[in-house]
């Protein structure tokens, strides 16, 4: 359906201004197409849809308490409407496949991806994969290589969380977190874990093996939890473009230092702070060490993060944007969203920022459709008279 958005504040430019906005055949376009319905966007911000390339949170719809298990279907059906609601034109969900039993196993992942696949085209968040390939989890790598030929391609990232919690580093506080979620005991969980460490001589082999897959395949690699400067050296070498979550500010600023991404989580900035000790990511946006936030585990957070960090009479408010639009699709190797320009998809959200501590999103257009509103119809204006095409 074509739209005219009348009388918005529209981020484009690097500027917010008060302007109109066309949408014909699911893109912008500098003309206004005949008889478009016209939306009264008076008091209202224009913005570019929320690209998200790393979130979770659809774990907590599939299992909200402990071994207790809903149908796949039903819990992405549930986090595409929190998605929308919340701004997110475009996600990326993190699913990862570890040598864990249970909501992270190579089964669980078996089964959303192809719940995914047969729903994807119905969704109303234009929704992919963001591959999380736990780098210990042998076993399951081969099915992992399989599944980078997905159309559309999924991004990959090289994630350890087992050495850390083999030697006490920041991932051992979350032993028992992580047995429940495996529906093992802590001795079980323990266990394994000795038994999956036997296997780290072949570790690198399977990370070169994955990577040069991953580059051969056009998918986009990522390097999760890098803990120093020779670590991102090391994963840029097999050709990871962004540090994702470094967990030390020397990681973080050698990254940037190449003119990489860094990508933090955006509760991170909601909360004031990480929940575990991490980077604190309103201090790394400051100083120009983070250059995307992610939802991470909280799809409401890049929304609210943005307008922690700036607010739209601010000069810096477009830049503070791109961190959850323009730059993240840049990141995903997006060219046709991320920006309010001619000719790009019209992924946009209307968002009224009366109360800029809570925005409220009162539409949400993904290509050009309206797959979200609150109020909207209200702003909808009769057309009494043909409206010619300029």
């Amino acid at each position: 359906m074509n739209w005219h958005i009348q009388g918005g504040r529209v981020l484009t430019d690097r500027r917010l201004a008060t302007g109109d906005l066309s949408v014909t055949g699911g893109n912008l376009t500098e003309v206004r197409a005949a008889h478009a319905p016209v939306i009264d966007a008076d008091g209202l911000l224009v913005l570019p849809g929320i690209v998200d390339i790393h979130g979770d949170g659809f774990e907590r719809q599939i299992m909200p308490r402990t071994g207790v298990r809903f149908d796949t279907a039903l819990a992405l059906k549930d986090t595409d409407r929190q998605l929308v609601g919340n701004g997110v034109t475009t996600a990326f969900h993190g699913v990862t496949v570890s040598w864990e039993p249970g909501l992270r196993s190579l089964e669980a992942a078996e089964r959303l991806i192809g719940v995914l696949c047969d729903i994807r085209d119905t969704l109303a968040c234009d929704t992919r994969l963001h591959l999380r390939w736990e780098t210990f989890a042998l076993d399951q790598m081969a099915q992992v290589i399989k599944w980078l030929s997905l159309v559309p391609r999924p991004i990959i990232a090289l994630n350890d969380h087992t050495t850390g919690s083999v030697l006490k580093g920041a991932s051992a506080r979350k032993i028992g977190q992580m047995a429940e979620r495996s529906s093992l005991s802590r001795e079980e969980y323990m266990t394994l874990l000795d038994r999956v460490w036997s296997r780290r001589d072949n570790v690198a082999i399977a990370i070169e093996t994955l990577a040069a897959t991953a580059r051969a395949n056009g998918n986009v690699l990522l390097a999760h939890d890098e803990a120093s400067p020779e670590e991102r050296a090391h994963f840029r070498a097999l050709g990871a473009k962004a540090s994702e979550f470094p967990l030390t500010i020397e990681t973080a600023k050698a990254a940037r230092q190449m003119g990489e991404d860094v990508i933090l989580g955006a509760p991170n900035v909601v909360r004031g702070g990480s929940h575990n000790g991490a980077l604190d990511a309103t201090d790394a946006v400051r100083a120009g060490l983070c250059t995307v936030l992610t939802s991470d585990y909280h799809y409401p957070s890049p929304l609210h993060a943005a307008f922690r960090l700036s607010s739209p009479g601010a000069s810096d408010f477009p830049s503070i944007w791109d961190l959850v639009s323009a730059n993240p699709a840049r990141v995903a190797g997006f060219a046709d969203r991320g920006s309010l320009v001619a000719g790009r998809r019209a992924d946009l959200i209307l968002v009224d920022a009366q109360d800029p501590a809570h925005p409220h999103v009162v539409a949400t257009m993904v290509h050009g459709r309206i797959v979200y509103s609150s109020g909207l119809l209200q702003r909808r204006l009769p057309v009494s008279t043909p409206i010619a095409a300029e």
